[in-house]
């Protein structure tokens, strides 16, 4: 079953790159992104880069939101290009399809992560040598959110392609699902009382840091794990033939 489920990924991977032509043109395109945020913005904020939360928390959020294109794409494209069908009925068992879909939108992320956070490290040191490296404690808060986050886009994305008819309305679920997450933290400022604003602000100031940042972990790993086994419960290849 592991080579199954890595026989999917790589077969994910290699479409993704060469989703737009060519391979060529796609691991140029995606060397860009890395370039942006892996040379562009640490040269723009120096060692600050090394040293800020912020640097880290750029070079992960981005990748993340960039792999809701490719969770988009795993069923809906594939239903899209008429190729669904040929999948499913393929040798693979479900779990191997799914599975494989979901390690590779998940690759795909942690590779762009570990690549920003290496050459954003790199450009740092020559503009600034000895400028040094992120705080461990960062660097590792910064992969494990990572990984917890691309599995959350990754499970949520997978059920919502699964029923798309096509990508598109795939990507704009998941759009809006993301927009209304982050709407009320948006628009909180603006329309919360002055009062709740003022009680939020002294609640997060007198937090302890390091037992919120593992109990987020923590809720993001059960959410994680529930959406997989949501997955696994409700993915069935003969419901997929028929629609």
């Amino acid at each position: 079953m592991i080579y199954d489920i890595y026989t999917i990924a790589r077969k994910e991977l290699k479409e993704i790159l060469a989703q737009r032509g060519s391979l060529r043109s796609g691991v140029t395109n995606l060397l860009i992104v890395v370039a942006i945020i892996g040379v562009l913005f640490p040269l723009q904020y120096g060692v600050e880069w090394l040293t800020s939360p912020l640097g880290l928390i750029t070079v992960a959020w981005l990748p993340l939101m960039m792999t809701m294109g490719l969770v988009a794409d795993s069923f809906a494209g594939e239903r899209e290009r008429h190729t669904l069908e040929t999948l499913l009925a393929s040798r693979l068992s479900d779990q191997a399809i799914l599975f494989g879909k979901i390690t590779a939108a998940v690759t795909y992320a942690m590779i762009f992560v570990a690549a920003g956070i290496l050459l954003g490290a790199l450009t740092v040191n020559l503009q600034h040598p000895g400028a040094g490296f992120y705080p461990l404690a960062n660097l590792v808060g910064a992969v494990v959110f990572s990984l917890l986050g691309s599995l959350l886009i990754a499970g949520a994305g997978v059920q919502v392609s699964l029923h798309a008819s096509n990508v598109r309305q795939a990507y704009q679920r998941m759009s809006i699902g993301f927009i209304l997450i982050w709407l009320p933290i948006v628009l909180g400022p603006q329309v919360l009382p002055e009062a709740w604003i003022q009680q939020i602000v002294l609640w997060l100031e007198n937090i302890n840091v390091r037992q919120a940042v593992i109990a987020a972990g923590v809720v993001l790993t059960v959410i994680d794990a529930a959406l997989i086994a949501l997955n696994i419960k409700r993915f069935r290849r003969t419901q997929l033939i028929l629609d």
